[in-house]
């Protein structure tokens, strides 16, 4: 039996998830810029974040490598850290 080129579902779908969550960063840094509130700017920042953990994970399915999902849950715990002390610094005015 000859070995199909043609690409597979699971591929397919993680090529247009990609490039979902990648139009998603760049609508939510239309809200960073534009925000009309600084919540509304940590929000923007915080889905960020979190897209990016998705580009992440999704770029590791498709390569087959293990090293993203490493990579990814670090962008996860710097982008929770980060959006907890803003929010801390909007609220309060200061972070420690």
């Amino acid at each position: 039996m000859a070995v199909s080129e043609d690409p597979t579902v699971l591929e397919w779908t993680v090529r247009a998830a990609l490039i979902l969550v990648s139009g998603l960063c760049v609508l939510c840094s239309y809200r960073v810029i534009r925000g009309p509130t600084d919540p509304d700017r940590v929000v923007a920042l915080d889905a960020i974040a979190t897209n990016v953990v998705a580009i992440a994970v999704l770029f590791s399915i498709q390569t087959g490598r293990g090293l993203f999902i490493t990579v990814s849950l670090v962008l996860a715990i710097i982008g929770f850290v980060a959006t907890v002390a803003v929010a801390k610094f909007v609220i309060e005015g200061e972070v420690i």
